[in-house]
């Protein structure tokens, strides 16, 4: 890590949601409850996917990876942070500080990724449904979903170990309740053009390129929707069909180009509530937006829930 003479630190300091002591046990707890809330209910909808045989289909699949990504965005950003409050001790090892990181960074673009196929998924239900069987297989599938966790952790190991290659030669404040590179990158007293260019490079085509493929997706998919004759209730189904994945693609992309792409110089009380809602808010909703407008997932759920309480109760 080090260049030269320069002396290097081996922690970071992270700033946190608030300064403030006293609202650091109401922020605790608020946060505590959304932390299982997410997990709690990521867990039941992966559960009820894999149990059910009538919802092993393409759209299913990647929901339940989405899950996972999103108990796995939500565990890397948001346990240290309870940590931090409940200790009042908001230090991070430097090791530590790039493994959050590069964690963050994979499930983060991770669910760019998912959310796009998403979309594919639905654009190919709605637009050519005759063809959705050989167009949707299972093999392309695992396939799309596995060239995006390649992809993702690529990426995501570029930017951790061209952090690892900077010096940091003072304990700087991270303007943020998690390591991210932006932060990190002001904090750096070494050369950061080629991590800046690589932001840009790389960074940014993972998060516009699938927006531009979920947004190409919905185009074809609204056009098609007005084509369907107005009586007979196919727009409905089809809206309704494709409302959930578009509540959560707004919400996600919106608080992510807001903290990315229009980005503020100094730290700000904005940028901090655009990172909360994309690493905190949009996982623990997810479960909700996919589960309360769908019959088969919501049955699904329920069977589990009661086989959940059932284990508990025989348990104790």
């Amino acid at each position: 890590m080090g260049q030269g003479n320069e002396s290097t630190i081996s922690v970071f300091l992270l700033r946190g949601i608030s300064l403030q002591p006293e609202h650091q046990q109401i922020l605790f707890g608020v946060f505590l409850f959304m932390y299982l809330v997410t997990i709690i209910g990521n867990l039941l909808i992966f559960l009820a996917i894999i149990s059910e045989a009538r919802l092993h289909t393409p759209m299913y699949f990647s929901l339940a990876c989405l899950s996972l990504a999103d108990i796995g965005l939500s565990s890397t950003t948001v346990l240290k942070m309870l940590v931090n409050m409940y200790t009042q001790c908001h230090t991070i090892s430097y090791i530590g500080c790039l493994t959050q990181l590069y964690f963050f960074l994979t499930f983060g673009d991770l669910d760019s990724f998912l959310l796009a196929v998403m979309a594919y998924d639905r654009y190919v239900a709605i637009c050519r449904p005759l063809h959705y069987t050989t167009a949707m297989s299972p093999r392309l599938c695992v396939l799309l979903v596995g060239v995006s966790w390649i992809l993702t952790n690529l990426v995501a190991l570029t930017h951790t170990l061209l952090m690892a290659h900077l010096s940091f030669c003072v304990i700087g404040e991270v303007s943020q309740f998690f390591c991210d590179i932006g932060p990190l990158l002001k904090l750096s007293c070494s050369d950061t053009h080629i991590n800046e260019l690589m932001v840009f490079a790389v960074g940014g085509p993972v998060m516009t390129i699938p927006f531009l493929c979920i947004v190409a997706s919905y185009i074809h998919i609204v056009s098609a929707i007005f084509r369907i004759p107005s009586g007979s209730g196919g727009r409905h189904k089809a809206f309704s069909t494709c409302g959930s994945h578009l509540s959560v693609v707004c919400v996600f992309y919106r608080t992510v180009l807001s903290a990315y792409f229009c980005p503020t110089s100094v730290y700000s009380t904005e940028e901090t509530a655009s990172s909360v809602v994309y690493t905190v808010v949009t996982p623990m909703l997810n479960p909700f937006l996919y589960s309360l407008r769908n019959r088969d997932m919501k049955a699904a759920l329920i069977i589990n829930i009661l086989l959940c309480l059932s284990l508990l109760e025989r348990i104790y």
